[in-house]
């Protein structure tokens, strides 16, 4: 990978981390097509702490707020008794709560699943049916769903349901802020509400893996195959994080006027790009796996 691969990946990173439509999907297509190669899960991962650097520091004072009650209740400022320690009656505190719920499923299911995750999930006929399935899923949801939850409803049962629907974005398609959005939809979140709680909901997970994929490729580096040098990676993730914040701004913009209905149907029109470019020898759904033994 040359420093203009690693532009083009990081503005990919950038224009799709946030739109309920794959990034990692779209890093697997793109960097396929361009070099010939997967560019590998720890490339990926490392990335995306571009965009979620530019998550951080557009919600900056949400997470101030919620840092500092959650703080504040968890060593008892706000009483003593267990309830208060959980946030009772500070639906800032409540909030970090709920982001720990949240972020439980992804965690688990990350360590657990993680040698497939890096290899077979990346097969790209994966990436073509959950591309295709959940752009339906989440038309039909939105469509369908009403718009009555804000995020101060939001409860630790909604917390982890919105936590599942985090964990599906280990496969490469589904998409983590498809797979939130979706779920919150469902339960009758605002569009805008369901948006804010995915960007709040990825940060930990994001970040955690990212760092971990880092410390990885720091140790695995010469032996790694896939991962493509720390020189492009770094570039690609600047380049995410400056183009990220930008996106954000935009798309917040765009859900609190439009529905998802575009998004749903890029999805499905890019599953079956994707499948025609298997079809015909174009892309080859193993070669990561090949690469990688």
């Amino acid at each position: 990978m040359n420093f203009f691969q690693a532009i083009i990946l990081g503005l990919v990173q950038a224009l799709t981390e946030y739109l309920p439509v794959s990034s990692s999907a779209h890093i697997r297509i793109v960097g396929d097509l361009m070099l010939g190669a997967d560019p590998g899960a720890a490339f990926t991962a490392i990335i995306q702490i571009g965009t979620e650097l530019a998550v951080i520091l557009y919600f900056r004072r949400d997470i101030i707020n919620i840092l500092t009650h959650w703080f504040s209740c968890l060593f008892g400022r706000n009483g003593k008794d267990w309830k208060s320690r959980m946030g009772r009656g500070d639906k800032w505190a409540t909030l970090g709560w709920n982001v720990i719920v949240g972020s439980i499923p992804i965690v688990i299911l990350g360590f657990t699943l993680q040698n497939v995750i890096e290899t077979t999930l990346r097969n790209l006929w994966i990436t073509v049916t959950v591309l295709f399935v959940f752009g339906v899923l989440l038309w039909v949801v939105d469509d369908r769903a009403r718009q009555i939850k804000t995020m101060d409803d939001m409860n630790n049962r909604d917390a982890f349901l919105f936590g599942l629907g985090q964990s599906m974005a280990l496969i490469p398609g589904v998409s983590r802020s498809g797979g939130t959005i979706t779920v919150g939809r469902a339960l009758g979140y605002t569009r805008e509400a369901a948006v804010r709680l995915s960007f709040l909901m990825a940060i930990p997970a994001v970040v955690g893996s990212g760092l971990l994929e880092a410390v990885k490729a720091v140790k695995n580096y010469k032996t790694d195959a896939m991962f493509p040098g720390w020189g492009p990676t770094i570039v690609a993730t600047i380049i995410s994080f400056f183009v990220g914040y930008i996106v954000i701004i935009g798309f917040l913009k765009f859900v609190s006027t439009f529905s998802y209905k575009a998004f749903a149907i890029y999805r499905i029109v890019l599953a079956v790009i994707v499948a025609i470019l298997l079809l015909t020898g174009a892309l080859v759904p193993f070669e990561a796996l090949s690469s990688a033994a």
